[in-house]
């Protein structure tokens, strides 16, 4: 994940103490008998913040009822919105997807199956009016199985904090609140949705936390398993490059191509001072093969930061890749 080139200072951050209009953004992936409970809950917690929102639903292509079920629950509650993916791509995708439709000056993300407490989000937007620009949600009290969900979860958020350096307790919990400003400057990819946080955080963000709500699931079946964390460590390894040398690329291909570089050269001397000499010309012809290979590599490779060099300065119009993967945003109740 990375956040837009055209960054609005986070010096700026919004500093009022009401919000006028906030956007709930909920990933869906056949959560069809949640929906409705999900519904009501919203109703029931948003409501008495005297405040216009919009629930925006992103449906990540799923295969059983739901759109068919926030279709018909649109007419019972208007702040629905029905934004839907071409295909399934994932909850970090939907994520992005949700982010570029919302227009409140305050957004709070959640999961669509009953598991975040939508009674929480008043909570989170009076811990975002103390002045952060993020407030994470701790499931400090998981109802999850421990070996599947609650001991990976544990080693990857351990990992994450080692690793990144921020002091987040759950990197995976998706109850956040966001100031718009900064979430409509995120660029999601992969799983990056996890670490949300931690790039903030680099950004020069606010982060907050305060521990909210989990319950147990009624409905459906979980998408994450103990599998994810071989992914989860894979996005982690190239946050951790990016973070170091995403501004940076040439230095980071010449760290790379010093151990192809420094060998090379010192063994393309070995050989052109034993040219001379004695050696075996098999011997000779293989050295001369070997240097020639780690010169090459070094020189591929510093080629390569060159272009990243000048891909990262270079100034044109960036892509949304929410957008170019949304299919139709459904208007009003059919």
């Amino acid at each position: 994940m990375n956040l837009d080139a055209r960054t609005v200072s986070l010096e700026h951050r919004l500093q009022t103490a009401s919000f006028r209009k906030l956007s709930v953004v909920i990933p869906v992936y056949n959560e069809a008998e949640n929906l409705e409970p999900l519904c009501a809950e919203l109703e029931q917690a948003v409501g008495p913040l005297n405040i216009e929102s919009e629930w925006i639903f992103v449906d990540d292509g799923s295969s059983d009822d739901s759109v068919a079920v926030l279709r018909r629950l649109k007419h019972r509650f208007p702040a629905i919105r029905i934004v839907k993916l071409r295909r399934n791509f994932g909850q970090t995708a939907a994520m992005q997807a949700g982010f570029e439709k919302s227009a409140g000056d305050v957004v709070v993300s959640m999961d669509a199956d009953l598991q975040n407490d939508p009674r929480d989000i008043p909570c989170l937007l009076k811990k975002l009016e103390e002045g952060y620009d993020l407030v994470c949600g701790w499931r400090r009290d998981r109802k999850d199985p421990w070996i599947s969900r609650n001991l990976p979860s544990k080693m990857a958020n351990w990992l994450i904090r080692r690793v990144i350096g921020t002091r987040i307790h759950d990197n995976g919990c998706s109850l956040k609140a966001y100031r718009g400003e900064l979430v409509r400057m995120f660029r999601l990819y992969s799983d990056m949705h996890r670490f949300i946080a931690a790039v903030s955080a680099m950004s020069g963000a606010r982060i907050g936390e305060l521990i909210v709500t989990h319950r147990a699931r009624k409905h459906g079946a979980s998408k994450y398993g103990i599998s994810r964390t071989f992914k989860v460590l894979s996005d982690l390894f190239a946050l951790k490059l990016i973070a170091r040398f995403g501004s940076k690329p040439l230095l980071g291909f010449f760290t790379l191509a010093l151990p192809f570089g420094l060998p090379g050269f010192l063994l393309l001397v070995f050989v052109l001072w034993h040219r001379l000499g004695s050696s075996p010309q098999p011997m000779r012809v293989v050295n001369e093969t070997v240097a020639l290979l780690f010169i090459g590599t070094w020189c591929f490779l510093l080629l390569l930061g060159l272009i990243g060099e000048m891909a990262i300065n270079a100034t044109r119009p960036r892509l949304k890749d929410g957008a170019q993967l949304i299919l139709e945003e459904l208007k009003g109740g059919n």
